[in-house]
């Protein structure tokens, strides 16, 4: 059963979100917290995973960062990491206050951006007992770099000091597309042809929140964000990572390195597929069971 839920956060921003109990259990149960990726909103594919986790006993709270879908916050479209990682911080300690969580057995899950957010999350919240990182970023300016030209890095990195200068004049945040719309040469925050393709696809007649814009600022704090650092911290809460091998938003190279310096207990699965193709499909139905029995292994 699915429900509706707020919480606040310290600073008194509304996030919102649901709450999946899980099939066959009454009371306290072991609770799942997960929030979605760059600009991403729960409608994309969060349900799908949720409904897996609770059918398998897990109870699962998802919800949409700030400032993004149906939780509040402004400027619009700001995708600040750190925050989001305090958030999810926020979200167990809220959650470990309802009749339906048991404070000890919480996991968080996360993908793509909120993947890197979760390897944070779970090397510094020791109230975290199994952590699941899909296709995750795991380090903001060697995969800003493999995204974007040489040539192109430099009149970036001219945008964000317009922007900075612009915003202390008194102005607005500069926004910047998440995906080209149009050309591929469009200015965006996520140049692949699969971003374009996914967020610009049918799944908009799911999410029917998500905007096709961030503040330039977000894409800033993307390329200064390193949550791979903490990868050696994690131990001994348990680590799932999850990589897609022709993952080239995400590059599954660079995953595959810094899975190596995780400390055991830990665990690899690699889809033969892309990024935004870890969400659907066969490869949903392989790599689902396999995250539903790591948190059923680590929380109990």
């Amino acid at each position: 059963m699915r429900e509706d839920i707020e919480f606040a956060t310290e600073d008194g921003v509304t996030l919102r979100g649901w709450h999946y109990s899980p099939e066959g259990t009454d009371g306290r149960a072991p609770l799942v917290v997960m929030a979605h990726g760059f600009s991403a909103t729960k409608e994309m594919y969060l349900d799908d995973f949720a409904e897996h986790f609770a059918a398998g006993g897990l109870g699962v709270l998802a919800y949409d960062n700030r400032n993004l879908g149906a939780s509040d916050g402004t400027p619009r479209g700001e995708l600040d990491p750190w925050q989001q990682i305090r958030d999810y911080r926020t979200a167990i300690t809220w959650a470990q206050t309802q009749p339906w969580c048991d404070p000890d057995r919480i996991g968080v899950w996360g993908s793509s951006y909120s993947g890197g957010h979760v390897l944070v999350v779970a090397a510094l919240d020791r109230r975290v007992k199994a952590v699941v990182s899909q296709v995750p970023l795991v380090s903001g300016l060697t995969n800003a770099r493999r995204l974007i030209r040489a040539d192109a890095f430099a009149g970036l990195r001219q945008m964000f000091d317009a922007d900075r200068a612009a915003r202390y004049a008194g102005q607005d945040p500069a926004m910047i597309q998440v995906a080209w719309e149009k050309q591929p040469d469009e200015p965006c925050a996520l140049p692949t042809e699969d971003s374009h393709d996914f967020f610009l696809g049918p799944i908009l007649d799911r999410a029917t929140t998500w905007r096709n814009e961030v503040t330039l600022r977000s894409v800033e704090m993307f390329t200064e964000y390193e949550p791979g650092a903490y990868i050696g911290q994690i131990a001994p809460t348990p680590l799932m990572m999850v990589v897609a091998a022709q993952d080239h938003l995400t590059v599954a190279d660079l995953t595959l390195e810094y899975y190596e310096r995780a400390r055991h207990p830990k665990e690899l699965l690699v889809l033969p597929v892309g990024h935004f193709d870890a969400y659907v499909g066969a490869a949903f139905q392989r790599s689902a069971p396999a995250q539903l029995r790591w948190f059923q292994q680590h929380l109990g």
